[in-house]
């Protein structure tokens, strides 16, 4: 079951981490217990291709020109989820695209890098949701350009600071892959 494989991979790459003693601060700056690095999960090809196939199995069926999300994490997902799909039956060729923090003050001076057009339907895509502060800057990105957005996927919702109902107030529905309540269901120990 590919689920239960993910999880067994982020343990095995050790890209989950609890430490109720300590904890870990987060980019919103507050501290939890538990730490998932998804950026060292993408760096396992299979741990990428489980991924993709996971992902697969919740996009398939959705009707997108492309996805992408906020650099750098959303970048790896992206591509990866694209290349997949291309080879998948039925093939799908969504193209990616990813947000920048700040536009480039050079060049095109482009927020949004990639092939993408207005009216184009998109799938936002992130490695973890917490408060959603990521998957929010790319939406508004995303839409400022034109690109449709209805659908965001996550690898992992930590269910933590609301997350998930502030990112579907824009009209946004949000598919995570795992929980944490996943993550924690096959962890161990705290290491």
């Amino acid at each position: 079951m590919l689920h239960d494989d993910l999880i067994a991979a982020f343990h095995k790459t050790q890209s989950f981490k609890w430490d109720p003693a300590g904890g870990f601060k987060l980019a919103s700056g507050q501290t939890s217990p538990f730490y998932v690095d998804c950026r060292t999960l993408m760096a396992f090809p299979h741990a990428r291709h489980l991924m993709a196939q996971r992902a697969w199995e919740v996009t398939k069926h959705l009707e997108i020109e492309c996805l992408g999300g906020l650099e750098i994490g959303a970048i790896s997902i992206a591509t990866t989820i694209s290349d997949f799909a291309y080879g998948a039956t039925p093939r799908r060729e969504w193209r990616t695209f990813f947000v920048r923090k700040q536009a480039k003050d050079h060049g095109l001076g482009r927020l949004v890098e990639g092939v993408v057009k207005a009216g184009d339907r998109a799938l936002i895509v992130d490695d973890v949701l917490t408060s959603g502060g990521s998957v929010l800057k790319a939406i508004t990105a995303a839409r400022e350009v034109g690109l449709e957005v209805t659908e965001a996927l996550v690898i992992v919702d930590r269910k933590e600071q609301d997350g998930r109902a502030r990112v579907e107030q824009t009209g946004v529905r949000v598919v995570s892959l795992l929980t944490i309540d996943d993550l924690m269901q096959g962890h161990r120990s705290p290491s």
